[in-house]
């Protein structure tokens, strides 16, 4: 539980300079329109100079939402985004997370599946994490060598979301962006 709540507080901070409330949405767009430094296929690089963070991030290319039965659902959804984020001063280094653009369930987890491999991200909001830097690790080996990127959650209002990210170019964006935090 203290790990949650530190990397839930962490990437709260982490993502501060897009906003300092946690809803990455509105903010990020109006952030990464004028820092952005780098665009790799399908990912981009942007950076921020106070404190100095990266981040790797891309939108779906796909999104299906769907009732409980299976049924497609019409539904008004915020920024849908996936990052890898360095935040040196905070001592984080490509930290994986996604926002889904609603509220997630209470206590429910968005299952990150990349080829055969699939991994659980814990939620706060709209937002998701891997539960630990060593599961940060193993998501960006994956991602690296995967196609895509399928995340699927679950709203408070019980809508089931799956959103399919492309990872042409995450190789080269993730590169760029932690050498421009990490040296």
């Amino acid at each position: 539980m203290k790990s949650h709540l530190f990397r839930t507080i962490v990437g709260v901070i982490c993502l501060g300079a897009v906003s300092v409330a946690g809803s990455v949405t509105g903010a990020l767009a109006q952030a990464t329109s004028t820092n952005r430094v780098a665009a790799q296929t399908d990912w981009s690089v942007f950076v921020d100079d106070s404190p100095t963070q990266c981040w790797a991030v891309s939108g779906p290319k796909a999104t299906v939402n769907t009732d409980a039965s299976g049924r497609p659902k019409a539904v008004n959804r915020g920024q849908i985004l996936m990052f890898v984020t360095w935040n040196p001063s905070s001592e984080i280094s490509a930290q994986v997370s996604f926002t889904g653009g609603y509220p997630f369930a209470s206590g429910s987890t968005v299952k990150l599946e990349i080829g055969a491999s699939a991994f659980e991200l814990f939620t706060t909001g709209e937002n998701a994490w891997a539960a630990s830097p060593a599961d940060d690790a193993r998501i960006v080996t994956a991602m690296k060598r995967g196609a895509s990127a399928v995340l699927t959650g679950r709203s408070g209002r019980g809508t089931i979301t799956k959103d399919t990210f492309s990872l042409l170019g995450f190789t080269a964006a993730v590169d760029e962006a932690g050498k421009r935090c990490d040296g």
